[in-house]
């Protein structure tokens, strides 16, 4: 298990967060001028539509999956799992998954095709951490807060083993 001092650095600062959150906010409104629904994927990304959702303006609506291809380590395993459905059907709606991170794409590749054979009206991505170079999939993703290198972060929702999911800035861990 890391200890709390094995943070080397904040990446990405609470503040600059928070501005990046409110500009996505602002560029998924002008897409879905009449509502959307967003769909978070836990539990890393419970903070970060939070966050959106509270700064959104206009309607919107919010529903849950859960996924995992990490377990309790710090590489995804590529076989992806899902652990927990939508509460409401999305039929002929504006969708847009809020992912924490986009790393090697397979997750957000598996959810995209299996959302979009729910026939939403527009199925869109917004994401707040995106790993260009650990892709392994082309997937679209047309909301990015920023583009990190591939340095294993937590925080802002992110965790290692279910931990620093609290902290309210983006820290790399180890190295």
């Amino acid at each position: 298990m890391l200890t709390w001092n094995a943070l080397v650095h904040t990446l990405i600062s609470s503040e600059d967060i928070q501005r990046r959150v409110r500009e996505m906010a602002l560029e998924i409104h002008r897409d879905h001028p009449d509502g959307v629904h967003l769909i978070a994927v836990l539990k890393g990304a419970f903070v970060f539509l939070s966050d959106l959702a509270r700064v959104l303006p206009g309607p919107c609506s919010l529903d849950f999956m859960a996924v995992s291809s990490y377990a309790n380590n710090t590489s995804s395993s590529g076989q992806v799992q899902l652990l927990k459905d939508l509460g409401t059907g999305i039929e002929g709606r504006d969708v847009v998954i809020v992912e924490d991170i986009v790393d090697t794409g397979l997750t957000l590749a598996y959810l995209q095709r299996i959302l979009r054979a729910r026939a939403p009206r527009n199925l869109r991505t917004a994401c707040l951490l995106s790993k260009p170079s650990r892709r392994k999939v082309d997937v679209t993703v047309e909301y990015i807060g920023f583009e990190i290198e591939d340095k294993f972060v937590v925080g802002y929702g992110l965790d290692y083993a279910e931990q620093y999911r609290n902290l309210p800035y983006i820290a790399v861990v180890g190295d």
